[in-house]
């Protein structure tokens, strides 16, 4: 692969990385860039998760050192999610996604409005409405499940069951999701190396974009906090809302 195109590569990885750590979706920028590249559409994938992996852990650190994760609050959650997104990635190559592919733009559509009709939501911590362990197990099951299935807005899906369920403030729920994503992401990434499908060489150019970004989004939500994210959030699921409706209407 030429110079030319691992160096867009590298700016698609910088430019997902800035926004994965901020509100997720990255994968807008990096899947279609690396289709773009030249690889087939399994390969894309393997190859998106390997890079994904650097970038969210690289937010997953900046959000620890400023002390916004709770890592006894989120390991049972990792377990349950490391286990449903290594089945979910496997059973993948088994059958048709297609049907979630109609759903789930819609679903994404509804959290966009619950999120703008509710101002006040993330805003400070609220009502927790479900405990850590069953949280844990649901949310993990479910979402970790759907994040190896398929995948396209795993990270909003997260934040809001953060938000409504265990009744946490925004940057919070923003870290709590950084680090599950990073779970699933690395969960699903085994499964595509042992199946021999990701390209080492586009990974390490997206990966170095990727560092990068996931430093400077992960900044920048701190510094900014709830008000940032929260538009942000709620750009990017209006985005992969449009792309994945676009992609079932047009092609």
């Amino acid at each position: 692969m030429s110079w030319e195109i691992l160096l867009l590569l590298f700016f698609a990885g910088l430019t997902a990385g800035f926004i994965d750590a901020i509100a997720g979706g990255g994968g807008l920028i990096t899947v279609p860039a690396l289709l773009w590249a030249g690889l087939d559409p399994r390969m894309a994938l393997g190859t998106n998760k390997m890079q994904s992996v650097f970038g969210t852990a690289m937010a997953v650190r900046r959000y620890a050192g400023a002390g916004l994760v709770s890592w006894r609050e989120v390991r049972l959650a990792v377990l349950v999610t490391f286990l449903a997104a290594a089945a979910g990635t496997w059973v993948v190559t088994l059958v048709s996604n297609e049907i979630l592919a109609k759903i789930v733009p819609w679903l994404l559509l509804a959290l966009a409005f619950y999120v703008l009709a509710s101002p006040r939501l993330g805003a400070g911590v609220s009502r927790e409405r479900l405990g850590n362990t069953a949280f844990a197990l649901v949310a993990g099951a479910v979402l970790g499940f759907y994040d190896g299935f398929f995948g396209p807005g795993t990270g909003a899906f997260w934040t809001l069951a953060c938000l409504a369920l265990r009744g946490m403030e925004l940057t919070r729920s923003i870290a709590f999701t950084k680090v599950t994503n990073l779970t699933s992401n690395a969960a699903s990434l085994l499964v595509f190396l042992g199946a021999g499908l990701v390209r080492f060489d586009v990974a390490a150019a997206m990966i170095a974009g990727q560092l990068l970004g996931g430093r400077l989004g992960a900044g920048m939500a701190i510094r900014h906090g709830a008000p940032f994210i929260r538009v942000i959030f709620v750009s990017v699921v209006l985005a992969l809302t449009g792309k994945l409706l676009w992609d079932q209407l047009f092609r």
